[in-house]
């Protein structure tokens, strides 16, 4: 399975008209969702960012442990992402989803051509990408780019050149390869390094006996979230409760994902990414590092999901050195969250 090619963070596909679209399901009618028992608040649709891998554990966690339905769910139903034409945007646009996860990089263009959406929450609290590179000719700090050859996808050009600018590297200065998702390609020296992502990347080498370290983004110039819970405005509007109830049993079902990587991975690999072949020994690991993105100070202190005002300006910040120049609160809308943790603070992680 490729790995670099995961998710574009900049999609340009289906991103025309769908402003429009969105704004045609803005008369449709929406229940309040006040809930009233189990199975009150009906069935609903969460689309995936990608395939049913490791990544999205804490969707398992609560669909397998039952969040969802105490809730007030029928059904929440996972579709995977990764496909063309798939976006969560357009997903929203269509009806084809209720709620997705994405990325601002994604989300922002869609907002900027007058799509109504908003960034509710954030699974990651820092975004995956990375360089990643050889243990034996690491590449720890942006300035060692000069001078190196670095694989980079077509897809992954935006977050390159916004890392490129955030740190003053010349573009010029660092010869870009393309690539597609062949790590031979750093093991055999026709690389110095390449851009991945940190979850898969050096954890994939680490399995086949290579050394790997990683450069992360978010630490260096470029903090941007991802795994972003992206909704239309009309939810916020008309199914505030729901979307409460909803952002709830994830919350419960990631706190178990993050205290138990091993299950995460078995759920993934024997469960909901059966058909994928995926290895329960790999997506363990796997489990292991993203816990690093979904897990931080801040987050510790004031709930998964949740975005201090500083962390947003930072992203508004990076997504203008990507050349997307949006306002805080065109983008993003924590309110709902402080909402649910006010309600129940024992929803943070202890």
């Amino acid at each position: 399975m490729a790995t670099l090619d995961r998710r574009a963070f900049l999609r340009t596909t289906g991103l025309a008209g769908l402003a429009l679209g969105l704004a045609a399901c803005g008369d449709n009618s929406a229940s309040t969702g006040g809930g009233g028992g189990e199975g009150g608040l009906g069935s609903v649709k969460l689309q995936l960012s990608w395939k049913k891998n490791v990544e999205f554990a804490g969707e398992y966690f609560a669909d397998s442990k039952g969040y969802y339905k105490a809730a007030g769910f029928s059904q929440v139903e996972l579709l995977s992402g990764g496909g063309s034409g798939t976006s969560v945007e357009s997903g929203l646009a269509t009806g084809r989803c209720w709620i997705g996860l994405s990325a601002p990089t994604i989300t922002a263009p869609a907002v900027l051509q007058g799509a109504p959406l908003k960034i509710v929450g954030a699974t990651f609290q820092k975004n995956p990408f990375a360089i990643i590179s050889l243990s034996k000719n690491p590449i720890e700090d942006p300035k060692a780019l000069v001078g190196k050859k670095i694989g980079v996808q077509d897809s992954n050009e935006l977050v390159w050149n916004a890392l490129l600018k955030a740190n003053g590297i010349d573009p010029a200065s660092v010869t870009r390869v393309p690539f597609q998702s062949d790590p031979s390609m750093l093991t055999s020296g026709q690389l110095d390094g390449y851009v991945g992502f940190v979850t898969s990347g050096p954890v994939r080498l680490k399995m086949q006996g290579v050394d790997a370290t990683h450069l992360l983004f978010a630490d260096h110039g470029l903090p941007l979230v991802a795994e972003t819970f992206t909704v239309t405005q009309q939810t916020i509007d008309t199914e505030r409760d729901k979307l409460k109830a909803f952002l709830t049993a994830e919350i419960k079902g990631w706190k178990d994902a993050v205290a138990d990587p091993a299950k995460s991975a078995e759920m993934a690999a024997k469960t909901y990414g059966k058909d994928l072949n995926l290895d329960v020994a790999e997506q363990t690991e796997e489990a292991k590092m993203q816990n690093e993105l979904v897990v931080t100070p801040d987050a510790k202190a004031n709930g998964l999901f949740t975005m201090t005002s500083e962390l947003i300006e930072q992203n508004i910040a990076s997504l203008a050195k990507a050349g997307l120049n949006v306002k805080a609160e065109q983008l993003f809308d924590l309110t709902i969250l402080d909402e649910v943790y006010k309600a129940d603070p024992s929803l943070k992680l202890s």
